[in-house]
Formats: C-alpha cells, sequence, structure tokens
C-alpha cells in the first residue's frame, strides 16, 4: 500500500472489511470521503450509527425493522397462511417489487455452507418452525439464491417442514427477461425447461 497518512490507511482498511470492496474500491471511497465537505461527512457517519442504533430484528420474521413487529407481521392485509422465507433482509425488497407476493417472511440471515462453517442453527430456523405451531401457515415459499448454499438451505428445510404437513414450494429459476439462450448455463437451462408453464 502507498505510504498514506494514518488516518487514511485506517479508512482505507475499515473500508476493506465491507463485503464486496477490494483495495482499489477502498482507496476510491476514502478518497470521495476526503472530498467531501464537512457537513455531507457528518451526516454519511450520523446515517451508520443511527442504523446501528435504531434497527432492530423482527421478534416474529426476523426482518430489520424500527418497529417491533415489523409493518409485515404487524398489517391485517397479508395473507398469514402464506411465509416466504429468504436468505436476506434486501431478499424481501427484491420480492414486494413485484407487487404480487401478499404473504409474510422469514428471514433466515444466511444459507447453510459448511465451507464457511454456517451450520443450521447459525440461521433463523428455530423462529420458523415456531410460527408454524399456530397451525394458521398452510404453505411455505422457499425463495434461495439459485446457488449451491441457496439449494442446500432449500433441500434441508424441505425435509424439514415437510413431515410437519404444510406445503413446501421453491421458487422457480430459469432465464431473466431480456438474456439469450446461447449465454445460459446448464443449470439455469435445465430450471426454465423443468419449470415451463403452460401458455
Amino acid at each position: 500500500m502507498l505510504d498514506y497518512a494514518e488516518a487514511i490507511h485506517r479508512l482505507i482498511e475499515e473500508l476493506r472489511r465491507l463485503p464486496g470492496i477490494g483495495q482499489k474500491s477502498a482507496q476510491r471511497i476514502a478518497f470521495h470521503i476526503l472530498r467531501m465537505n464537512a457537513e455531507d461527512v457528518r451526516r454519511l457517519a450520523r446515517a451508520i450509527e443511527e442504523v446501528k442504533e435504531k434497527i432492530i430484528l423482527c421478534s416474529i420474521c426476523q426482518n430489520v425493522t424500527d418497529v417491533d413487529p415489523c409493518r409485515f407481521c404487524s398489517s391485517d392485509a397479508r395473507d398469514r397462511s402464506m411465509i416466504c422465507v429468504v436468505e436476506e433482509p434486501y431478499n424481501v425488497a427484491a420480492i414486494e417489487r413485484t407487487r404480487e407476493y401478499r404473504g409474510l417472511y422469514h428471514v433466515l440471515h444466511g444459507a447453510l455452507s459448511p465451507i464457511r462453517g454456517i451450520g443450521p442453527d447459525d440461521l433463523k430456523i428455530r423462529s420458523l418452525l415456531e410460527r408454524l405451531r399456530s397451525g394458521e401457515v398452510r404453505e411455505i415459499i422457499l425463495a434461495m439464491n439459485p446457488n449451491t448454499e441457496g439449494e442446500a438451505t432449500a433441500n434441508y428445510l424441505a425435509r424439514l417442514l415437510k413431515p410437519l404437513g404444510v406445503r413446501v414450494t421453491r421458487i422457480a429459476t430459469g432465464l431473466p427477461v431480456g438474456s439469450d439462450l446461447e449465454f445460459a448455463d446448464e443449470v439455469t437451462m435445465y430450471r426454465a425447461l423443468v419449470n415451463r408453464r403452460e401458455m
């Protein structure tokens, strides 16, 4: 690393600890912050502190929120017979953008990954099972990422949940809108064929 002032070096090192931020990105962000005016820097610092002080996990669905229970769990307009299980809180926003799903959510805060030492006890699975005790839930929709960890998590949950008498479904995966068939990998193409629907 270049011989920066200690404060810049410390900032770069802290930024590098963030996911998806490598050495070059950390340097760019650090120097961008250095060029920002003092009030913008204070506003950024306050936003980071505020998120740590005010954001909690919903006691029901484990989503991030500033009220407990969250707006989904406390809404009378949501269909309480369905729970869509996702890996991370930002997955909820992706599903909500469709404006089609009206059920509830459950956030696992990760996916099974033996390589990284993440097992079932590291995820919010126990609280999902507790939610099924009421008998109100008829369907669990597994909306895990279509990668090795997501598949392992979905398969584990399906084996765990099916004996409880609840319908367990998995979101369909396939080709994204606007893509070309020639660029699709074989797993994506296979899923697109298997999950085809009547026209």
